[in-house]
């Protein structure tokens, strides 16, 4: 009997992250539930591909389109479901039990609890404004997002954007999303480097305006600046 999940990391000048990213992966692979490892890489520069091979993943190559290269590895998938996984984030140890618990729900999609790996009230506000925001159906992409290769076709799959595809499927999923028992514990580098409070306001603004009918590409371009 073939193991039931699909991993799918998007990826892009990630070599610093991926391994801690992979090597919490193990897990699943141990435990007989990880089928195959699927990277899909934007265009890295660095060694994120040799890296990802040499995990023993199935890596492929496209425009560096978040939307676009999940598109593209679930596509290629061939596992009954897809456990996608952002390349800073780190499934906590144990996650295999909850997961495998929710193969049995093949209606909904699951998501997992977000934690930061550095300390401080700041993370935690973060953090506990996330779980809440998604507790009312809105999980971003850092937080993991398992669901049955049934239920992905039914949602159409990910939006080839540049931003908040994560949003797109979220909104796809209305009414069948679920919390999983797992912790994904996830790079605060950004929030660090560019304040809490400046980097948590971006974040809410550019929510605000993609649900308020703002163009994904213009979103990205404005995030990038």
């Amino acid at each position: 009997m073939r193991a039931p999940i699909s991993i799918v990391i998007p990826t892009l000048n990630a070599q610093d992250a991926l391994p801690g990213c992979l090597a919490a992966l193990m897990e699943g692979l141990e435990s007989g539930l990880i089928r195959e490892l699927i990277v899909s890489d934007g265009g890295s520069q660095d060694t994120t591909g040799a890296i990802a091979q040499a995990w023993g993943a199935t890596v492929l190559h496209g425009p560096a389109s978040r939307g676009g290269q999940l598109r593209r590895g679930c596509a290629a998938a061939q596992a009954d479901w897809l456990l996608v996984v952002h390349a800073d984030t780190q499934l906590q140890p144990g996650w295999t039990k909850a997961v495998g618990a929710h193969l049995n729900h093949p209606e909904r999609a699951g998501w997992c609890s977000l934690r930061f790996d550095q300390g401080g009230m700041a993370a935690r506000v973060v953090a506990g404004w996330a779980n809440l925001r998604s507790l009312f159906g809105l999980p971003y992409g850092d937080q993991g997002l398992l669901i049955s290769a049934r239920l992905y076709a039914e949602t159409g799959g990910f939006a080839d954007v540049p931003l908040m595809e994560d949003v797109a499927m979220a909104r796809a999923l209305r009414g069948r999303l679920t919390r999983l028992d797992v912790v994904a514990q996830t790079s605060a580098e950004k929030y660090v480097r560019q304040g809490w409070v400046t980097r948590g306001a971006r974040n809410l603004w550019t929510l605000t305006r993609y649900l308020s009918g703002a163009d994904p590409a213009t979103l990205a371009a404005a995030y990038r600046r």
